[in-house]
């Protein structure tokens, strides 16, 4: 988990001042780890830490609370848990004083044991949230991935609206025509790209890119994936039977494209085994696109 400052500007900029609560430290059974957050502004929120009685009583004082509430889950609140958390509330106007690494902050001058832990995170390049004496320390949301989606049929719909709350993404939807996308769209992290040809668009995509083929047609889907396998992406998939999937390989080993190449494209995507429901396939695709970040996270964190 880590402080989304895009999150807290947007909203900022919608509703004003903003309230964020975070679980800054977690002992025993708690409904949501340290660093889960949220935003309450007035008549709205949004974001979790962990719902229940806790959330709403957080969500109710934001603006009243002290800074720092130690509360244990059952005494206090009633649930069923067992443990206890301790919730930071802090209030914004402005996300202009927030680092774009790590967010440290606290009463008075910054202890030693909070310098140190600074100095020991940016030498990893890793760090965890962590409540140090009443210091938080957190790392700040990096730079968002970019999650490109090809079509805005049933299937485009669900995996968008899936993905769209995720923090750290930013989506970028193409497709034929404006009548094809929802008005509105899921969230303000989407971009809505129109285009009579979609491929077209392929070379304007950044390199760290990952992408989800799924038009209405096989044909554009062929094009894309052969565009595609022309630049380098962080991830392809198509999604598609066993069936298309062989034909598709055919074509682009016809086209010049090495089989080593081709397999560098997933299909199907998602999980087979939960059913071709669009619901079921955006969940399949979100967690794998999840599953993803978390092993090239601990790769990272194992090379530093």
């Amino acid at each position: 988990m880590s402080f989304d400052r895009d999150a807290l500007a947007r909203a900022i900029a919608a509703h004003g001042r903003v309230a964020r609560i975070v679980v800054a430290e977690v002992h025993g059974s708690a409904p949501r780890e340290a660093g889960a957050a949220m935003l309450v502004w007035p008549g709205g929120q949004e974001g979790t830490i962990g719902g229940g009685t806790l959330e709403y009583e957080a969500a109710r004082t934001a603006f009243t609370a002290p800074r720092l509430r130690r509360l244990p889950l059952g005494p206090a609140m009633g649930q069923c848990c067992g443990g206890a958390v301790t919730l930071l509330t802090e209030v914004f106007e402005t996300v202009d004083t927030i680092p774009s690494d790590i967010f440290a902050r606290g009463p008075g001058p910054m202890p030693f044991a909070v310098k140190k832990a600074l100095a020991a995170a940016r030498g990893q390049g890793t760090v965890a949230p962590r409540l140090l004496g009443d210091w938080m320390v957190e790392p700040v949301t990096r730079p968002t991935r970019p999650v490109w989606v090809w079509g805005a049929g049933h299937v485009g719909r669900a995996i968008v609206a899936t993905l769209a709350p995720l923090p750290g993404l930013a989506i970028t939807w193409v497709d034929t025509a404006a009548e094809r996308f929802p008005d509105p769209l899921p969230h303000d992290t989407v971009t809505r790209l129109i285009a009579e040809n979609p491929a077209e668009f392929v070379a304007y995509a950044p390199r760290e890119a990952e992408h989800l083929i799924l038009t209405y047609s096989h044909a554009l889907d062929l094009e894309l994936c052969h565009r595609l396998l022309d630049r380098d992406f962080a991830f392809a998939g198509l999604i598609g039977s066993k069936t298309k999937w062989a034909r598709f390989r055919s074509r682009l080993a016809s086209l010049g494209h090495s089989a080593h190449q081709i397999d560098r494209i997933t299909c199907p995507i998602g999980d087979p085994a939960l059913g071709k429901h669009p619901q079921a396939i955006a969940i399949g695709v979100a967690a794998d696109l999840i599953t993803r970040a978390i092993r090239a996270r601990a790769t990272q964190e194992r090379s530093a």
